[in-house]
């Protein structure tokens, strides 16, 4: 049997705030040895993103990272200037859906972000900071999605077993993670998925 939802936690880039990484990866080609097409496809997200977004090496680091293997001048503005363009605005239907789900139930965010991300839209996007209880990032953290650690801290912060938290991320891993973890978790593919979520547990007007 399930158990009844005692809280509700979001993934921010792709459920609530759109982005794109090919913004930053146009910033970077005119300063890089590589076509548009050849940044495009040595760009990963590697182990140096991942320990980048486990706040376990700094934006310098990772920057001197992509550097190398995006051939890029290094110390060049535009750099940083790239890895903050990929932010192109909120989701609003879904923003809306959240403020109301909070009049019913606690609203968290989780997002895997990194300092030089979480700066950015935390400035970018007030509104979004605003309609959370709390926003949990992973380079505060020291662990990210889909690690099983990663849910059971917030589950241990929120103090809401982790059966009873309905969790919503747009990256299939991410939802297996949590599941695997305990929660209930909604892969999200648009706004339609998070409604249809918030309504079976009786979260909407």
């Amino acid at each position: 049997m399930t158990a009844k939802v005692q809280a509700l936690l979001f993934d921010l880039g792709g459920v609530v705030l759109d982005i794109d990484f090919n913004r930053a990866f146009e910033h970077w080609q005119p300063v890089s040895r590589l076509s548009l097409d050849e940044i495009r496809a040595g760009f990963r997200f590697d182990a140096a993103y991942q320990q980048h977004e486990r706040g376990e090496i700094d934006a310098a680091q990772y920057f001197a990272h992509l550097c190398n293997s995006l051939q890029l001048q290094e110390g060049h503005v535009r750099i940083a200037e790239g890895w903050n363009a990929i932010f192109l605005g909120e989701i609003s239907e879904t923003l809306a859906m959240i403020r109301s789900a909070r009049s019913h139930l606690p609203c968290y965010a989780f997002t895997n972000s990194n300092t030089a991300h979480q700066t950015a839209w935390s400035v970018m996007f007030p509104a979004v900071v605003q309609a959370f209880d709390r926003i949990f990032v992973s380079s505060d953290m020291g662990c990210r999605k889909p690690e099983r650690q990663a849910f059971e801290h917030i589950a241990r912060e929120i103090r809401v077993d982790p059966q009873a938290i309905l969790f919503f991320d747009d990256l299939a891993e991410n939802v297996a993670g949590a599941q695997a973890a305990g929660l209930q978790a909604v892969h999200v593919r648009g706004p339609a998925d998070v409604r249809a979520a918030l309504e079976r547990t009786g979260c909407t007007p």
